[in-house]
């Protein structure tokens, strides 16, 4: 027996979502049932899909994951449009905003179950409560650098918070790359698990989760979020100007 399935449920392309009885929600990121290629459209869409789950009260426990060897490590830069006209980033610059602060909406426990290489919008991971990492995960910030343009999407936010002030600038200047049992002793991830496991382990935590009220789980997640909000909501449109100057100035390069 499953709740009925809500339209948003077939609306993203490249999301699959799955939720059991007890309102525990799967969202899978994927590109035709393969590790995702993150594009302009996905872009446009997450903050749209992230709203959709944190307005289904249905929902009482969400986790989410990629697709295969990779949770995110490939990104079709040509199809995010021409980032150095200042009226197309304005466009990227809504979207950055909004997708992480919709994620900090979803007032429900969140966690990751980071299957492979998470290289890009590793941010994400961030916002949620319980991170496990499949034994051959890996964190960097893989993108900015390599376009020339500011790490100002959210991990200039979440990574200094996560690793402290001083690692985490480290680890976005120098593209630094974090096997999953560095993140784990650097207490990012929380458990390290064989990939074979790695689905079971995080339902498991969510059926365990879920045996608590609603209410319970739902006031949880936004006690422990606030200073989240509070600290994204400062620094995400910022950081996302800065990203905007520098991509702008690429014309020149």
């Amino acid at each position: 027996m499953t709740l009925n399935q809500p339209e948003y449920f077939t609306k993203y392309e490249n999301l699959h979502f799955h939720r059991d009885e007890n309102g525990i929600l799967e969202v899978r990121m994927h590109t035709n049932n393969g590790s995702l290629v993150f594009t302009g459209k996905t872009h446009r869409e997450f903050p749209d899909a992230f709203y959709d789950i944190s307005r289904d009260r249905d929902n009482r426990v969400v986790i989410l994951t990629g697709t295969g060897d990779a949770w995110m490590a490939e990104i079709d830069f040509a199809s995010l449009g021409d980032v150095t006209n200042p009226r197309e980033w304005d466009k990227t610059y809504w979207e950055g905003k909004k997708v992480l602060q919709n994620l900090l909406d979803i007032e429900v426990p969140v966690i990751s179950a980071v299957n492979g290489a998470a290289l890009l919008h590793s941010e994400y991971i961030l916002t949620t409560d319980i991170i496990l990492a499949s034994e051959n995960a890996v964190f960097q910030d893989m993108p900015h650098f390599n376009a020339g343009i500011v790490p100002g999407d959210g991990v200039h936010i979440l990574w200094p918070l996560a690793l402290g002030l001083y690692r985490g600038r480290y680890f976005l200047l120098t593209q630094e790359k974090l096997t999953a049992q560095q993140a784990y002793e650097l207490n990012v991830v929380h458990e390290v698990l064989p990939q074979s496991k790695l689905m079971e382990r995080a339902w498991e935590i969510a059926r365990t989760l879920a045996k608590q009220p609603t209410l319970n789980l739902r006031y949880t997640r936004v006690a422990l979020t606030q200073r989240l909000k509070r600290l994204v909501n400062e620094g995400i449109g910022y950081g996302l100007a800065l990203e905007g100057i520098t991509a702008t100035d690429l014309r020149n390069t």
